[in-house]
């Protein structure tokens, strides 16, 4: 009897322990998720902000086979009564808002990501690319000073190595940026797709690949090189790697140690992406400008007024 009470005893203390423990019928209590609001408020808080993105617009350097967009104001598709008649456009004064009509003949434009769909039929689209890629070590190795020497020089090997013998190894998962000033030229359009300018060489892709195995890399002009076949971004699109290209203020951006933030439109299928690139530098970084600057959300206010340009754009 008294080994009995004894296995009562024990059996009733257990109980009481886990339902203590919320075991008992009862929901535990939930677990605080994992915070990183205190990595922003430590670090990006303060960090400086570098836009790596031309802004688009109807005449600007594209490659000669797709032409250049078309911008304007958008217009009503049907009549709604006593507020506005098809086809016409929306204005400030008439109906308090205005919006904008953008004909894009090509995905190539501008600032952009290229996915392997590009040349590949096999490959992955814009649609396809996976939320990973919205943030990542951000690499930038710096061959201006060749390209002032030679505008056709293209990023080889040794420059990659020189790069890690100042800085370390390439992470892998990195962005590589190929700086070389080329975006400087980018409101004279006729010389920035004008052969000579830089490229990045087959065997320098080949080893941020395959040696490092880097997650894509980016680089001023809108070509990878200026081989007859273009054999670098074949290569690439056809072992479904992705680039950037158009990147822009490359010389504002640490060659170490910041983060590049990636953004692009999402069309479904899309063979090319309307990009936005920024680099995140530590907060002691000269260039930038830090998210202090925009405490509450009000984005500034300008003393002239918006209108519209012979081109369709909204300009002050």
């Amino acid at each position: 009897m008294t080994a009995l009470l004894r296995n009562i005893s024990l059996f009733i203390i257990t109980v009481l322990a886990v339902c203590s423990l919320g075991g008992c019928g009862q929901e535990a209590p939930p677990t605080k998720p994992a915070s990183l609001w205190s990595v922003y408020d430590d670090l990006f808080k303060e960090a400086k902000y570098i836009d790596l993105t031309h802004a688009f617009e109807p005449q600007q350097a594209v490659w000669s086979g797709f032409g250049s967009a078309t911008f304007g104001a958008a217009t009503a598709s049907e009549d709604i009564a006593g507020y506005i008649k098809k086809g016409e456009a929306f204005t400030y004064e008439q109906h308090g808002f205005v919006a904008s009509s953008y004909v894009l003949p090509t995905d190539q434009y501008g600032t952009q990501f290229d996915p392997p769909a590009h040349w590949n039929p096999l490959g992955a689209t814009i649609s396809d690319i996976p939320a990973s890629y919205a943030i990542r070590p951000l690499v930038v190795i710096n061959i201006a000073p060749q390209v002032a020497r030679d505008p056709g020089y293209h990023l080889q090997v040794s420059d990659v190595e020189l790069w890690e013998q100042t800085y370390g190894p390439i992470p892998a998962g990195a962005v590589v940026m190929v700086r070389s000033d080329w975006y400087k030229k980018w409101r004279d359009i006729k010389r920035f797709n004008q052969k000579p300018f830089p490229g990045v060489s087959l065997d320098a892709l080949k080893f941020l690949h395959d040696e490092r195995h880097i997650l894509f890399h980016g680089h001023e002009p809108l070509d990878t090189d200026t081989t007859p076949t273009l054999e670098g971004e074949y290569w690439l699109m056809h072992n479904n790697h992705a680039q950037a290209e158009g990147v822009a203020h490359l010389d504002k951006v640490p060659e170490q140690g910041a983060l590049i933030l990636i953004g692009f439109a999402k069309p479904e299928g899309g063979t090319g992406g309307y990009a936005r690139y920024i680099a995140i530098a530590p907060a002691t970084w000269e260039y930038g400008v830090s998210s202090d600057a925009l405490t509450d959300g009000t984005l500034p206010s300008f003393a002239t007024p918006l209108k519209r340009d012979q081109q369709g754009v909204m300009r002050r």
